[in-house]
């Protein structure tokens, strides 16, 4: 499944929200440099679906904070 997310990074908490069933907002501590806030993003996902993060892929949005990510549930 491919899902829309919004990435908050350099946050205070880290913390997804669902929006709707296709859209997520996720905050994540991680700067958004040399990829760490994609990085965490992708673990917080995978925890919240309660997957491993190997299952979980950006394809979309590697510099922006609107991104696409693939979860194989």
């Amino acid at each position: 499944m491919k899902i829309s997310v919004k990435v908050k990074a350099s946050s205070s908490r880290e913390k997804v929200e669902k929006i709707d069933d296709s859209k997520y907002a996720v905050w994540v501590k991680a700067k958004p440099t040399d990829g760490k806030a994609n990085e965490a993003v992708a673990k917080a996902l995978a925890g919240h679906f309660d997957i491993a993060k190997s299952r979980v892929s950006l394809i979309k949005g590697r510099t922006s904070k609107q991104k696409i990510f693939e979860i194989d549930a």
